[in-house]
């Protein structure tokens, strides 16, 4: 794509809407070709450069989504985006699965199909920049756990490349839940430590009374309980990195040892005369704000600069929701087993883009651990999503029923309208009881059957 224009296929049977759609596209720098039917779609693919189509779902030669297969099979790299007629949300979801990056209804808005468009050209820019960030190092840079191609999480990666190849410390930072581990994983992965442990300490979790001992090691009988010597955490990071999670946890006189270990590289277990060299790389990720600890004498001044040396912001979910759907996919395809997989259905996605998600990355991963515990045919609506997803996504009521069309099974739609009337009746199931029209005992057997027995109030 460097030396050639960005390329879009628009494939349609009817004339007009290949004029229209066309003429849509007539002040952008993109190059539109178009094609008349599926087999002469598939005909333009085989031998030229497509970087996305715009793909109708229904052609009297070979159908939409037997198009997207061959095309997904033979070329993955572009990138389609199905139309279909109103209502076709089934379709659409079926699109999906075949790896549609998402769908229209027709008739659509101009900016919409515009805007939609971009955005693949920008995924493909971004996809571009990575290889090249790739190609540029002298390192295998891995990047599957950290999952993004936002310009954000581009140049994060390139930060973890850039510091890598130094053995300096490295204070990560970010709010809760957004991935410093996997950042202080990456570092060491492509570091020359590589080869050597990379070992994780949990500063707020380390017992005070024995946090000396964890980290440092202790010998044999220096206390109560200490029937035979450890080496401790930091000995255990030998030749390799050490990282120090919420390090701003860690109480003031355990700051003193570690503070006096880094400056002379060596470690006195607890109760020992001998001091041990160690030879490790630090890397450290906080949650708060150091430099007003340091200011308040929560944290000492002499640690924070030994540690801050290098400075990498993490960036929240919200900062790059562009990487939502590339996150969902990654955790679907996680949570996925030899007889089950899953999918998002549109308006479900469109749910989780709405939300604003205070618990970042990690809280999108366990909001899809729970949709899929509850999803029973593959396909992930907004009626498996957590209750205060829906509620702060302000995801529409009617988005309960219009997915259960999707078809799937008659339970799921007394669920997904046992749901929809609770939602509007506040919770109180003798009010939900009438509105569905049905006996509140019958609405409590309802809700013990489809393990909704907690949901509302009487």
């Amino acid at each position: 794509m460097a030396n050639r224009p960005f390329t879009v296929l628009i494939v349609d049977d009817e004339p007009a809407m290949l004029a229209a759609v066309k003429r849509i596209f007539r002040k952008t720098p993109y190059k539109i070709e178009v094609a008349s039917c599926g087999t002469a779609a598939l005909e333009y693919v085989s031998s030229n450069a497509v970087d996305a189509m715009i793909l109708d779902y229904k052609m009297p030669d070979i159908n939409g989504l037997e198009v997207l297969k061959k095309v997904k099979s033979d070329r993955p790299a572009i990138q389609v985006l199905m139309l279909t007629g109103q209502g076709g949300v089934k379709e659409a979801v079926a699109a999906i699965k075949l790896g549609a990056i998402d769908f229209l209804l027709k008739p659509f808005e101009a900016e919409t199909l515009l805007a939609k468009i971009h955005q693949c050209y920008r995924i493909r820019q971004l996809e571009m920049e990575n290889q090249i960030l790739k190609n540029e190092n002298c390192f295998n840079a891995d990047f599957r756990h950290l999952v993004g191609n936002s310009p954000v999480m581009l140049r994060l990666k390139s930060q973890i490349i850039q510091v890598a190849k130094s053995n300096a410390p490295v204070l990560i930072r970010g709010a809760t839940g957004t991935g410093k581990e996997l950042v202080a994983r990456a570092i060491h992965a492509h570091s020359l430590r590589a080869g050597k442990p990379f070992v994780p300490v949990d500063c707020g979790a380390l017992n005070e009374s024995t946090m000396g001992s964890e980290l440092f090691g202790h010998v044999k009988g220096s206390f109560t309980g200490a029937v035979e010597s450890t080496i401790g955490l930091i000995r255990a990071a030998s030749e390799g990195t050490l990282f120090l999670d919420e390090i701003g946890e860690l109480p003031l006189p355990m700051q003193v040892s570690l503070l006096r270990t880094l400056q002379e590289k060596e470690v006195r277990p607890v109760g020992a005369s001998q001091h041990f060299k160690v030879d490790i790389r630090v890397t450290a990720a906080t949650n708060q704000d150091l430099e007003k600890a340091v200011a308040e004498g929560r944290f000492r001044q002499d640690l924070y600069y030994r540690l801050n040396v290098v400075s990498i912001k993490v960036p929240s979910l919200d900062e790059r929701l562009e990487d939502l759907p590339l996150l969902v996919n990654y955790f679907l395809n996680r949570f996925a087993t030899d007889n089950r997989s899953f999918v998002c259905s549109p308006l479900a996605l469109e749910c989780l883009r709405n939300y604003g998600w205070p618990g970042n990355v990690r809280e999108l991963e366990n909001a899809l651990r729970r949709a899929v515990a509850f999803c029973k045919q593959g396909t992930i609506t907004v009626s498996h999503l957590p209750e205060s997803v829906r509620k702060l996504a302000n995801c529409q009521e009617s988005a309960f029923l219009q997915e259960v069309n999707l078809g799937e099974t008659m339970a799921d739609y007394e669920i997904a309208a046992i749901r929809n009337a609770l939602a509007k009746t506040g919770g109180h199931r003798r009010k939900a009881a009438r509105l569905l029209g049905i006996g509140e005992a019958t609405l409590y057997r309802k809700l013990k059957r489809y393990n909704l027995y907690g949901v509302g109030r009487t």
